[in-house]
């Protein structure tokens, strides 16, 4: 069984825009879940100024798409927008036999990587579906929102 109680082949990719808001260690987290899909990054710009951090998820079992995933992260990076924002990539679908390790995902992104220059970056492996790997993930986001608090305030609402 899947999250929630989905079988995975029902898990379909986001379309549009999802809001999440989770309480974890006396702070209320707002996540935007942005469709990745080339027509729909357009309008991720728009969210850019009010971001605290970016979540990139990689789909471990496409190696097809990591050129394409490469360059939509070059290019979201570069935006003066989120100069010095934490950035977690996340290697999903680690639970998948086949899938590409960590390494081999961060030797795709390393050519690239000189361009986060001193900010807080990561890549982590999870699977979401069985939630392997989410723990350490969101352990690691908290503390960086935390820390760049004087850069990037809270909104409270």
């Amino acid at each position: 069984m899947g999250v929630a109680g989905l079988q995975p082949d029902k898990i379909a990719p986001t379309v549009g825009l999802n809001i999440g808001r989770v309480d974890i260690k006396s702070s209320r987290i707002n996540f935007w879940d942005l469709g990745g899909q080339s027509e729909l990054q357009p309008i991720w710009e728009r969210y850019y100024s009010e971001c605290h951090a970016i979540v990139f998820v990689v789909d471990s079992t496409d190696p097809k798409r990591l050129d394409e995933c490469r360059d939509t992260f070059e290019k979201m990076i570069t935006n003066d927008a989120v100069e010095g924002v934490p950035v977690l990539m996340l290697a999903n679908k680690q639970d998948v036999h086949g899938a590409l390790r960590v390494e081999e995902i961060k030797e795709v992104f390393n050519k690239i990587a000189v361009k986060l220059g001193a900010r807080d970056s990561r890549v982590l492996s999870v699977s979401a579906l069985e939630g392997i790997g989410v723990e350490e993930a969101i352990d690691w986001l908290v503390l960086r929102l935390q820390r760049n608090k004087i850069n990037r305030p809270p909104v409270f609402r």
